[in-house]
């Protein structure tokens, strides 16, 4: 699987909760953060994903977090 099918699925596992980007990486084991900044930052216009700044449901701190509704 690519990046962005492993983010997409991570997403619609844990929908509706938001996640950040670090938790992605984290849960993901990406070695680069950046990979999943880049991914959800491509997300962000797609059909069903929201991205914006709340509170992430897996670490809770407050910024950028992307959802699958």
């Amino acid at each position: 699987m690519t990046v962005m099918e492993d983010v997409i699925d991570l997403l619609k596992k844990v929908s509706p909760q938001a996640v950040c980007d670090d938790c992605i990486a984290s849960r993901l084991n990406l070695t680069v953060r950046q990979h999943a900044n880049i991914k959800t930052r491509e997300l962000e216009h797609a059909p069903r994903f929201d991205r914006r700044k709340d509170e992430c449901s897996f670490c809770g701190s407050m910024k950028k977090v992307i959802r699958y509704a």
